[in-house]
């Protein structure tokens, strides 16, 4: 299974998950420092403060990703040190010397805490504060950046972060005046980008294949909303300019302003697709309240986990849903040049004989990217895909207990081991493509 030669060959981090320094060089506090201080809100009381410490690290990291042959990296700025952008100029720097494309993400989930007491999200100002944030990354490493992404998994932030509550900074009001402010700040950011870079734009979004569990049209319409909710409140808005029609019912859509959309849905240059896991759902009858459930709902939809495996988040593993996905967004939104900016599986890796046999990881990734093979014969313009993560992280609620990368980080000394799976990943890089 050949790819392109021109496809991009990528792993992705995030700046709050691997830098740590967080005192480091003027950085300010983000909603995530202030989450963590919080007694009970993360696992076993973990923070972000060290992380990987990819901040002091960097050099070591990027000589790792060289030698997995990786073409591009993605990370994100970390929007608390807009004070003082050194870091970024010299990773940027060290991974063009190795001839590895640098994507630059400005968003992920790394809200200062000073835009989050005047209100975060859910204060429209904050989109507009994103925009000059934007300016400023964008003069600074505009020139030698090879795509950007905007947003990172508006969803996450709106429906975790101002839902349920379960992600910084732990609010939980309104999720859609949430998740139309960051489109909003997607939206003035891209202009803003464009007239100081010449990469190309694009944004992030955590795509999920819905499905019902049966065909019962009661089932049927319950997926049908969960893909509102999920997927087609960030797709419809970036590419089709509007929102979907039946998500009306769910907010009061009031905060909207004559011309919001036509910002949002501006041309982009490329589309960003996440993807994790499948989505099963039914109608449930009676309505059954979940206080958990992401989804507004009312308790009206029932979330079924599909037989099979899953990863040590619990997560469906099924490939078909991104090879669906992928040629979902082609058929229902036209032809877009698309990246998988994210995909990967979290399992209890161990160091055994200073190695790490992850064997698990190596075939969700097989399966993965012959997903994304078999999306590119049936007419998916993709050009790009990136393993989650580079290294083994600070995995948000969870803390550390959740291992994704491709590297394992021993969390006392910060070593650096390559799974198996790393040097699988590197042979796939260097044939092109998967042997089958």
């Amino acid at each position: 299974m050949r790819f392109p030669d021109s496809f991009w060959w990528g792993a992705s981090t995030s700046a709050y998950q691997v830098e740590g320094a967080v005192d480091a060089d003027g950085r300010v506090p983000s909603i995530w420092d202030t989450f963590g201080a919080t007694p009970g809100r993360i696992q076993n009381g973990d923070t972000g403060a060290r992380a990987a410490d990819h901040y002091h690290r960097y050099a070591e990291d990027v000589a790792a990703m060289a030698a997995l042959g990786l073409s591009a990296y993605r990370f994100s700025v970390a929007w608390p040190r807009l004070a003082n952008l050194d870091f970024y100029d010299r990773l940027v720097d060290a991974l063009l010397a190795r001839d590895i494309r640098p994507v630059a993400t400005l968003y992920h989930f790394d809200l200062p805490q000073s835009l989050e007491d005047a209100g975060g999200w859910a204060n429209r100002d904050t989109a507009y504060r994103f925009a000059d944030f934007a300016e400023a990354v964008a003069a600074r490493i505009g020139d030698r950046v090879a795509m950007w992404n905007t947003l990172n998994e508006p969803w996450c932030t709106a429906f975790l972060g101002y839902g349920t509550g379960v992600h910084a900074p732990g609010r939980r009001d309104d999720p859609f005046r949430a998740a139309h402010h960051l489109l909003l700040a997607h939206g003035l950011a891209v202009p803003v980008l464009r007239a100081r870079s010449a990469a190309p734009v694009a944004i992030a979004l955590n795509g999920g294949t819905v499905r019902p569990v049966s065909a019962d049209p009661a089932d049927v319409a319950a997926a049908r909303r969960i893909d509102a909710l999920l997927n087609r409140i960030f797709f419809d808005p970036v590419l089709r300019g509007r929102y979907p029609d039946d998500l009306e019912a769910d907010s009061d859509w009031s905060f909207v302003r004559d011309g919001d959309l036509a910002a949002i849905g501006a041309p982009l240059d490329a589309l960003g697709v996440n993807y994790y896991q499948p989505d099963l759902v039914g109608a449930a009858d009676p309505p059954a309240p979940d206080p958990g459930n992401p989804y507004p709902t009312g308790g009206t939809v029932r979330h079924h986990t599909p037989p099979g495996p899953v990863t040590d988040m619990g997560w469906p593993i099924d490939p078909t849903g991104l090879r669906d996905m992928l040629l979902r967004v082609t058929e229902d939104y036209g032809p877009v040049p698309l990246y998988v900016t994210e995909n990967g599986a979290a399992f209890p890796d161990r160091i055994e004989d200073g190695r790490v046999h992850d064997d698990a990881r190596i075939a969700y990734l097989q399966g993965h990217l012959a997903a994304v093979h078999e999306a590119i014969t049936k007419g998916a313009d993709i050009r790009g895909y990136f393993v989650w993560s580079l290294l083994d992280n600070f995995e948000w609620a969870y803390g550390y207990g959740k291992r994704f990368g491709l590297l394992h980080v021993d969390y006392a000394t910060l070593a650096r081991t390559p799974k198996d799976s790393a040097l699988w990943y590197r042979d796939v890089i260097r044939r092109g493509g998967l042997s089958v």
